[in-house]
């Protein structure tokens, strides 16, 4: 297996599983969910930091070979279809976007985006490989899965180990050997009085 080293070269020092952190389109097609890995990512999420400890995320987590998994995988717009389909797992992320009695949870989506990054940091710790996608139909998640009314699928995230280099097409091979770039940190932040 050919991983290429993909660790961010960063101005200033950052936590070695942040910089070694990347979103891969090759996944093994044959190893199964490591579900301790999994476990552990989900628990991450658990502990995110949300206002009012609304905790308003939600996750659909399907494996390989279930029909929930196939559901998500045909809701995948096409360039995600060609490659997310090796992944051991497709976990869709929700925000539950209003409470019981139909009041806006005005944090939720950013609540859920906190979620989602605990959950990809710590599964790159325990050796899981993610890709987040926003590419997908969320009206036929909402429909499949028969989401309640202010429940919103905000992102599918594949999950695995990951997969050969060489066994991946051309288009594939060249976005993951391109580099890794950010703008400047001094064009993120508008204001450093």
């Amino acid at each position: 297996m050919t991983v290429l080293d993909r660790t961010a070269v960063t101005d200033s020092p950052i936590l070695d599983v942040l910089a070694e952190r990347w979103s891969t389109r090759v996944f093994d097609t044959e190893t199964p969910i490591d579900e301790a890995a999994l476990a552990s990512a989900l628990e991450a999420a658990r502990w995110a930091p949300s206002a009012n400890n609304t905790q308003p995320w939600r996750f659909l987590v399907t494996r390989r070979g279930s029909d929930a998994y196939a559901a998500v995988h045909a809701s995948l717009r096409d360039f995600n279809k060609a490659w997310a389909g090796d992944a051991s797992a497709l976990v869709v992320a929700v925000a539950q976007t209003t409470t019981d009695d139909g009041s806006p949870i005005h944090f939720a989506q950013y609540d859920t985006g906190q979620a989602v990054a605990h959950f990809t940091v710590q599964a790159h710790a325990n050796g899981l490989s993610t890709h987040q996608m926003g590419g997908f139909d969320r009206d036929a998640i909402t429909a499949h899965f028969q989401l309640a009314d202010g429940f919103v699928p905000l992102t599918a995230i594949a999950v695995g180990a990951h997969g050969v280099l060489a066994n991946a097409s051309d288009p594939i091979r060249e976005r993951e050997a391109a580099p890794r770039e950010r703008r400047p940190v001094a064009e993120s932040v508008l204001i450093n009085a």
